[in-house]
């Protein structure tokens, strides 16, 4: 095994323990952080923090990109019942134009982090980037969500709040199955936007939206 390989492994074994080793180091408000949706051509993106007490066992918890929605439901449900602390920050379709979507999905973990009704002592974020412009140490970690408990919990949380707020802008436009695609670029999304041209959440500066937007705007 080369030197190289050794040294990821050694660091993949680090990330996969870093949840039991922060509280070894006496860490107690652990917190998991990640988001959802910047891929979308539309609504907005969403993100949660979950802090999960030391020990505490949920059956079935996992990233929520692996779970069917009938199961992110339910742990949606369970995460809430248990009492935690739990917050969602939620950036819109407008602002995400504004300031691009990498900064909207930092703005929204932050939010939720900083709405947290106990201030967190150890922040663990999903993916390669931290948090800007908050006080407690934090590592980011690629692959969180699999790696981490209290991330995979946050991952669930930020989903189905997503995917619910995308199921009502169903019925406020029926010309789009929001509630199926979820804003996604899938092809009948796609096809949606071609007949019907952007709606109010579409995202304009995202391609395709941003050609069609100026499309329709000639008629």
């Amino acid at each position: 095994m080369s030197h190289s390989s050794e040294r990821e492994d050694s660091v993949n074994d680090f990330l996969d323990h870093i949840e039991d080793m922060v509280f070894e180091r006496g860490y107690h408000a652990v917190c998991g952080v990640d988001e959802v949706g910047r891929g979308p051509l539309a609504g907005p993106v969403v993100a949660a923090a979950v802090i999960l007490p030391e020990g505490i066992e949920i059956e079935g918890l996992d990233d929520s990109k692996k779970l069917s929605a009938r199961r992110r439901d339910e742990l949606f449900d369970v995460i809430l019942g248990l009492q935690v602390p739990c917050a969602v920050g939620i950036i819109d379709h407008d602002t995400i134009d504004q300031i691009n979507i990498h900064k909207a999905s930092l703005m929204a973990m932050r939010k939720a982090v900083m709405d947290l009704k106990q201030a967190p002592d150890m922040v663990l974020v999903d993916g390669k980037f931290g948090i800007p412009h908050i006080s407690q140490p934090q590592f980011a970690i690629i692959g969180g969500d699999r790696r981490c408990k209290c991330i995979s919990a946050a991952s669930i949380i930020a989903k189905v709040t997503r995917d619910r707020i995308m199921v009502k802008y169903e019925g406020m436009y029926p010309s789009f199955s929001f509630g199926t695609h979820k804003g996604y670029p899938t092809p009948a999304h796609l096809e949606e936007l071609q007949e019907a041209g952007p709606c109010d959440i579409h995202r304009r500066s995202f391609k395709p939206v941003a050609g069609l937007v100026s499309e329709y705007a000639l008629f």
